[in-house]
This record gives C-alpha cells, sequence and structure tokens, in this order.
C-alpha cells in the first residue's frame, strides 16, 4: 500500500511533464505545416517576382541575374531551407510594394490592428456574456426575443455595408464620430509613433487632445466589431446557460432555496467557463485576421490593409509574411487558450 501511495505522485508528474511534451510537438509541428504551406503558396503562385522587381523591359540576363539572386533558380526543396534560415535570422524579405522589409512593414501594421482587436473582443466579450445570461435568465421574454433578433442581424449583415452606412450617418451626417484613419493630419505629424499603439502614443505625447481625437477615431471601427463578436458570443452563453440549467445539480440548487440569477451567476458560468473562453478566443483570432474589410472602409493603416495593398500590388512577399503572422498568432492563442481551459475546468484535465 505504501510503495502505491509514493509512486502516485511520481506517476502523475511523469504523465504531466508527457502532456507537457506532447502540446510542444504538436505545437512544433502545426508551426512547420504553416510554414510550409506558406511557401508553397507563395512558390506556386503566377506572380513571377522576378519581372515585378526587373520590370518588363529588362534584359534576359538582369532577369536571370535577379533570379539568381534570389534563389529561385534553385530547388524548392533548396528554396524552403533558405526560407527557413532565413526565418530563424528574422528576415521575411522585402515588400516590392513599399520598398521596406517585411518585417518593418508587418511590426508598424500589426499593432494597430492589434490594439482594434482587442479592445473590440473586450467589448464584445463583456457585453456578449452579460446579455447571454440575461436571456437565459428570462428566456422567452421579450428581452430574450429582442436580443436574439439584434444578434441574429449581426451574423447576417455584411460587415462592410454596415460600416459604410455607420460612417454615411455617425460621420458624413451627423458628425458625432471623427472619419477614418487613426489621427486627424493635425495630429498625425506630431504624435510620435513610439510603441505604434495610438491610445498609448498619444497618452506618451502629453496632448490631451490627441488621446480623444484617437478615441474619436476608434468608436465606429471598435464598435462594428465589437458587434459582431457579441452577436456570436451571446447566443452561445444563452445556449450554454440554458443547457445547464435542465441538469440535476441545478434542480438541487433550486431545492436549496437559490435564485435563479444567484444559479446563473455561481453555479452555471463556472461550468461553461471554458466554453465561452474558447469562444472568445475564436473571436479574437478572427478579428485579427478578418478585420480586413473593416480596416479597408475605415481607412485603418492595419494588417489587414497592409495585406489587401499586397495583394492588389501582386506582393508575394508582403501577402507570404502577412499569412505567416496571422497564421502564427491563430496558433498561439488556439494553445494558450487549450492550456487555460485545462486550468480552468478540472474536467478536461
Amino acid at each position: 500500500m505504501s510503495q502505491v501511495l509514493t509512486s502516485a505522485p511520481g506517476a502523475n508528474s511523469r504523465r504531466r511533464l508527457w502532456r507537457f511534451a506532447q502540446g510542444l510537438l504538436t505545437l512544433a509541428l502545426t508551426l512547420s505545416g504553416l510554414l510550409l504551406i506558406t511557401f508553397l503558396l507563395s512558390a506556386l503562385s503566377p506572380v513571377d517576382r522576378v519581372l515585378q522587381i526587373v520590370g518588363e523591359h529588362a534584359s534576359a540576363s538582369t532577369y536571370n541575374q535577379v533570379k539568381h539572386q534570389l534563389g529561385l533558380d534553385q530547388s524548392l526543396t533548396l528554396q524552403f531551407r533558405d526560407y527557413v534560415v532565413r526565418l530563424m535570422h528574422g528576415d521575411l524579405g522585402t515588400a516590392s510594394s513599399t520598398g521596406q522589409p517585411v518585417l518593418h512593414d508587418l511590426l508598424t501594421a500589426f499593432p494597430a490592428t492589434l490594439e482594434l482587436a482587442t479592445l473590440a473582443v473586450v467589448i464584445g466579450a463583456a457585453l456578449g456574456v452579460t446579455l447571454g445570461i440575461l436571456c437565459a435568465r428570462f428566456h422567452g421574454s421579450k428581452l430574450d426575443i429582442g436580443v436574439r433578433f439584434i444578434t441574429l442581424l449581426g451574423n447576417s449583415v455584411p460587415i462592410f455595408w454596415l460600416g459604410l452606412l455607420m460612417l454615411l450617418l455617425f460621420y458624413a451626417r451627423l458628425q458625432w464620430s471623427a472619419g477614418p484613419g487613426r489621427l486627424d493630419d493635425i495630429f498625425q505629424y506630431t504624435v510620435e509613433p513610439k510603441t505604434g499603439f495610438a491610445l498609448i502614443d498619444t497618452t506618451l505625447s502629453g496632448d490631451p487632445g490627441a488621446f480623444r481625437n484617437a478615441i474619436a477615431h476608434l468608436i465606429l471601427p471598435v464598435a462594428l466589431l465589437s458587434y459582431y463578436s457579441l452577436a456570436s458570443i451571446t447566443r452561445l452563453t444563452r445556449s450554454a446557460c440554458l443547457s445547464e440549467l435542465n441538469k440535476e445539480y441545478i434542480t438541487l440548487a433550486r431545492a436549496k432555496g437559490a435564485g435563479e440569477m444567484h444559479i446563473l451567476l455561481r453555479n452555471v458560468l463556472p461550468n461553461i467557463s471554458g466554453t465561452l473562453l474558447t469562444v472568445i478566443a475564436l473571436a479574437y483570432t478572427s478579428m485579427l485576421e478578418g478585420a480586413v474589410l473593416t480596416e479597408t472602409v475605415f481607412s485603418w493603416p492595419g494588417i489587414g490593409r497592409y495585406l489587401t495593398s499586397a495583394l492588389f500590388a501582386g506582393d508575394t512577399t508582403a501577402i507570404m509574411g502577412g499569412t505567416l503572422l496571422i497564421g502564427v498568432c491563430f496558433v498561439l492563442i488556439n494553445n494558450l487558450t487549450d492550456l487555460l481551459v485545462r486550468l480552468l475546468d478540472p474536467r478536461v484535465r
């Protein structure tokens, strides 16, 4: 009996270590697969990268020289090896559309998307979970029906169309909000972009007017993205709460005299926290990778707009770098979410 008790902690430690090693291996394989797919999409693209650099009227010798410098005259295996080696040194290539290193462009554009998506998912998650709990509490009421109708519209109306309507109404007609972009021209060249986040940079500048202007420019795009994330989070919170309310432990809590709202907050919400965390993480990653139309409508200089410009210019190097960055964010956020779900929910462990 004593041998079993003494060996149990060691066995548990080995199992946890094995699961951790499995997680790291899965993460490494996923990132390797992402690198391979990104490289193949670029290598098999019909766009001629050499022709983009030398132009259509370049001589054959110039064309072949540039092709050799880029390593495009080698086999795909050697090209992929060189691509991985350059990535390990932080070299994503040079964007032909901007003439800047792709890494520099991404570090400039990504903070704008990160700021927009983070604010939107925080507001959308807070409102979505609250409305979902209220809909479950007052199931079948006018509040429930009204919220379900609004969230249904959020998943049905095209985001670019709603963004244009918001600009037309609140900016052009009523003039309640600032227009496209992150800052007005008067602040655009006076605020030093130290971090890339408009709210932080305007705060560090010490100019209250610039900070208020940054908030004014954030209101419409954040409200639009928050609405779309709120729609899915509200519906899932409502359905998860209603599913839990039919279980036996809820009947026992009611028999002890607990109120419905107390049951929802103290019993139901902790049990669905893993599910909610997963949905919120998916909403966040979808904003990081899918805010292209929103950034285009509001002229937001983020990663979505950068990729759109690179796509129209046929800049495969910039497209490959941006796609890789978004894919890495997606993989890391999903793995972090799985880890948090395991910590929050002992049933998963």
